[in-house]
């Protein structure tokens, strides 16, 4: 199969049907991972403080350092939530946080250290580009510096929070202070080039037009095209609840378009990831026919979305239920896409 163009993803996106575009991702989703099995994680999001100077409109969940309810948690609360993770067989934790004015950079790296020293097989996959940057500035040292220093004290791999959409039009209006597009390629291509592996991710309907979704992806995929480094791919949908940008929810309809074509743009990334935590269970469900072969984490927490009113619960055995309903086999994973335990 050629590579699909921008024009071509653009004009599928636009015009194409729904369900034959399903059928084509569903297809190279098969190719791409045969056997019918379908991945879940079980992690833990610990957002470690809600302080943030990016005060994004789109978020809900930050609050500036004087508010009544900003906050920043205790180590002891930290390592318990770690200890909790473990003890319900979750293997990874994410770190989330704002971009906090007053904490040095040392903060950080103590906070990792004493982590991996009392969990040793806690996966820590943490920190998006934009804390990286922000942790280089207040550091004084190159994203590379940091990012080997962050590594050193146990941290494994980064997530691909912050891309929200790779395009500065957007940025500015959605995220005016947090990093612009080539900042957040620029981490992600740092961390690649010293062996630290990620996942990128996009956010659909911040006022992003068609062409700019497909402009979103050709970055990522140029830079997978240059490092190799992305495992995987994840997508969902922004929710204005609660939120400065406000708007209307995207519809499912346009997601799981959005989905497919996402599978079949990316001939160079592994995993495509369906998002029920946005979308819900049944949904969630339905991506796995349009080339998701992962339904990300069951996350024992979560705080970003539930902050815009979205909350929907997920479990081991309804995560495991919810893919066998689908005719699919389920398995769980590490951080690695390393299958660890089949049901």
């Amino acid at each position: 199969m050629n590579r699909l163009s921008d024009k071509e993803a653009i004009d599928l996106l636009k015009h194409g049907d729904i369900l034959e575009l399903g059928q084509q991702a569903n297809k190279i989703r098969q190719e791409k991972h045969p056997g019918n099995t379908v991945t879940f994680i079980v992690d833990r999001n610990i957002n470690y403080t809600n302080v943030c100077l990016n005060e994004c409109r789109f978020c809900a969940f930050f609050r500036r350092e004087n508010r009544k309810d900003a906050y920043l948690l205790p180590i002891e609360t930290i390592l318990q939530k770690v200890k909790e993770t473990q003890e319900a067989g979750g293997t990874q934790v994410m770190l989330q946080g704002g971009l906090h004015p007053s904490l040095p950079f040392e903060y950080y790296l103590n906070m990792i250290n004493t982590i991996k020293t009392a969990f040793p097989d806690i996966v820590i996959h943490s920190f998006s580009p934009a804390e990286i940057l922000h942790f280089s500035k207040i550091a004084n040292k190159s994203i590379k510096e940091t990012l080997q220093d962050l590594r050193s004290a146990g941290l494994a791999s980064l997530p691909g929070g912050g891309a929200e959409i790779l395009v500065d039009r957007v940025r500015k209006i959605v995220s005016p202070k947090k990093i612009m597009t080539d900042d957040w390629l620029k981490v992600m291509e740092t961390a690649h080039s010293i062996g630290m592996e990620s996942t990128a991710t996009m956010v659909l309907g911040l006022g992003e037009t068609i062409e700019e979704r497909i402009e979103h992806m050709r970055r990522v995929r140029d830079l997978q095209d240059k490092t190799g480094g992305f495992r995987a791919f994840i997508m969902w949908t922004f929710q204005p609840g609660n939120t400065q940008l406000g708007g209307n929810k995207l519809s499912s309809w346009e997601y799981l378009k959005t989905l497919a074509v996402s599978r079949l743009y990316f001939d160079n990334i592994s995993h495509i990831q369906g998002s029920w935590v946005t979308q819900g269970q049944q949904i969630g469900q339905i991506t796995l026919a349009f080339g998701a072969d992962d339904l990300g984490s069951i996350m024992l927490e979560e705080n970003v979305v539930r902050a815009a009113g979205t909350a929907y619960q997920m479990s081991i055995d309804k995560m495991v239920n919810t893919i066998e309903k689908a005719d699919f086999k389920a398995a769980q994973r590490d951080t690695e896409y390393n299958i660890i335990r089949r049901f």
